[in-house]
């Protein structure tokens, strides 16, 4: 009998996805730009890729002057790209303020992005603040509406209101459906609440989409040993380890790949521990 290794997957629901991209939030065309600081903030981002202390550097110096909303973005994107995850949350939400009472509608995506920051932090509380106020703004639309609901649902599942973020994922599906990682976390959900036939739904969309992705492929294991199907999750776990090696996911996936050589092993196996901190 297939003994369930449910390996620490619903750590993909509170853990950093990615982050913050340096090219998030990259305002306008440099070509045509409305306002005639966009120059100024692209050459800005654009130095913020190869050098992020010079690109911090620049910022504050233009936030000291007119930079606003334009200066402390950069210079987020900047801490982001050092992996100062509180620092970039700060910068952002600076940004967001700046933005809101100067009018401008991206201030929203500035919200967005200091609550996506602060997931990647460890701080689900600030999150969830965060994306709130990017969400009572009502401004985004489309792919950034779609992954703002879904870090806002790993918000709310740091805080263990799973009903809420079942809500969240199921509208991010409808935004965001070409994010493997809203399908991955539909998914998770979905075994975590017993509902195997619609995380084995979910986690095929996941797949469909990134196949190549280590936590894709460690949550279809986890999903097919509790439907018993051991051959799927011994495949699907040894992907997982060949995929990211040397990691806690390939640790997870080895582990689980391990109680098949261990003489009676359980039908329950414990649940291997989060890879981060249960608030992503």
């Amino acid at each position: 009998m297939i003994a369930l290794f449910l390996a620490a997957a619903m750590a993909q629901a509170t853990a950093p996805k990615s982050p913050v991209s340096i090219k998030a939030g990259a305002a306008r065309p440099v070509s045509q730009p409305e306002d005639s600081r966009e120059a100024r903030y692209q050459r800005c981002v654009n130095l913020a890729e190869g050098d992020p202390a010079a690109a911090r550097a620049e910022a504050l110096r233009w936030a000291a002057a007119d930079g606003h909303w334009f200066a402390q973005q950069c210079a987020g994107l900047a801490y982001a790209q050092e992996r100062n995850w509180p620092a970039a949350a700060g910068a952002f939400e600076a940004a967001g303020k700046a933005a809101e009472l100067g009018h401008d509608k991206r201030a929203a995506n500035y919200w967005a992005q200091a609550g996506n920051a602060w997931l990647a932090a460890g701080d689900a509380a600030k999150a969830r603040a965060a994306l709130d106020t990017a969400l009572i703004a009502g401004t985004l639309t489309g792919l950034a509406l779609g992954e703002t609901q879904l870090d806002h649902a790993r918000a709310l599942v740091a805080a263990g209101e799973t009903e809420a973020a079942r809500r969240d994922i199921d509208m991010a599906l409808t935004n965001a459906a070409a994010d493997p990682l809203a399908w991955l976390l539909s998914a998770t959900l979905a075994r975590r609440d017993g509902d195997i036939p619609r995380a084995k739904k979910d986690i095929a969309e996941a797949l469909k989409r990134s196949p190549d992705d280590a936590s894709v492929q460690l949550e279809a294991g986890n999903i097919a040993a509790l439907a018993r199907d051991e051959a799927g999750a011994k495949a699907a776990w040894a992907e997982a380890a060949q995929l990211a090696p040397n990691t806690p996911v390939a640790a997870h996936a080895l582990a689980a790949l391990g109680q098949f050589d261990a003489e009676g092993a359980s039908a329950t196996a414990p649940v291997a521990k989060p890879t981060a901190p249960i608030g992503r």
